[in-house]
């Protein structure tokens, strides 16, 4: 239990320690095993021309960018739920609401990063033929584990905001599909957007996630047809569509904790 003297520094500390022993107590690694599954079953249907054609690799760009989304949604949409009579507790002696965050925060991007891993070696393996040339600010493979990290994250924190304002596990699972749905539909990949549709995808996971991806693969040098300034291959823009997604987790941490002041109240 956190003490009134504990600085938010050393309560950051204490509750990443905490976060990290109860993933391993709770046989947390069985996530990785559904990471791997999901992974090759997406680049099972993905083809051959899976980086080498602009229809194909942008709708196996977007089936990757769904699987990042929904692996980190889950990673955290009932883990506040699960503590939060604790948490009313312990923030009654002291605990403070930044600091549980940061550590439920930087534990999460440590978890999104080795999730990434696989997610980034079955991709290039299974496209080892026919995968990107060369890459747009780093190595192809590094820019891919960045993007699906980030992916990841970014829907990792979305879930924290989730758990945090519902009250009990069985309400954030219900709330869960409409957040996937949301994501999926404002991507601008199933359909075309326009109006205010198009200004709500500006601010969903699934947009920069699926332009990051697209632009690490340089889709518009693959057809002649249907060139996109958002999806230019510059190290700028890429650098544009990871600040985003970055800002997005950034932005979810604080929400959650602007949530979190208020646990005591519902």
């Amino acid at each position: 239990m956190a003490k009134k003297h504990t600085s938010r520094f050393q309560q950051t500390g204490i509750y990443f320690g905490r976060n990290r022993r109860g993933f391993f107590n709770d046989k947390g690694w069985k996530l990785l095993l559904s990471v791997v599954l999901i992974t090759l079953l997406i680049c099972s249907v993905t083809g051959e021309k899976m980086f080498t054609d602009y229809d194909k690799t942008r709708s196996g760009s977007f089936a990757l960018v769904c699987a990042c989304i929904w692996i980190g949604i889950f990673n955290s949409i009932r883990v506040i739920c699960r503590e939060r009579e604790i948490l009313k507790r312990e923030h009654r002696t002291g605990l403070h609401m930044s600091s549980y965050v940061a550590a439920r925060w930087l534990f999460e991007a440590c978890l999104c990063a080795v999730e990434a891993v696989p997610v980034t070696i079955i991709v290039r393996i299974v496209n080892s033929g026919h995968f990107i040339k060369q890459g747009v600010l780093l190595t192809p493979t590094l820019e891919l584990f960045i993007s699906f990290f980030l992916i990841t994250f970014s829907a990792d924190a979305l879930a924290l905001v989730i758990s945090a304002v519902v009250k009990d596990e069985n309400t954030a699972m219900t709330v869960m599909p409409f957040a996937l749905i949301i994501q999926l539909i404002m991507s601008g990949m199933v359909f075309e957007l326009t109006g205010i549709p198009e200004k709500v995808s500006k601010l969903t996971i699934s947009r920069f996630g699926l332009n990051a991806l697209c632009v690490s693969a340089d889709v518009n040098s693959m057809t002649f047809f249907a060139y996109n300034k958002e999806l230019e291959a510059t190290a700028a823009n890429l650098l544009h569509q990871w600040g985003i997604l970055l800002l997005f987790a950034v932005v979810y941490a604080v929400l959650t904790v602007i949530a979190l002041e208020f646990v005591d109240s519902y």
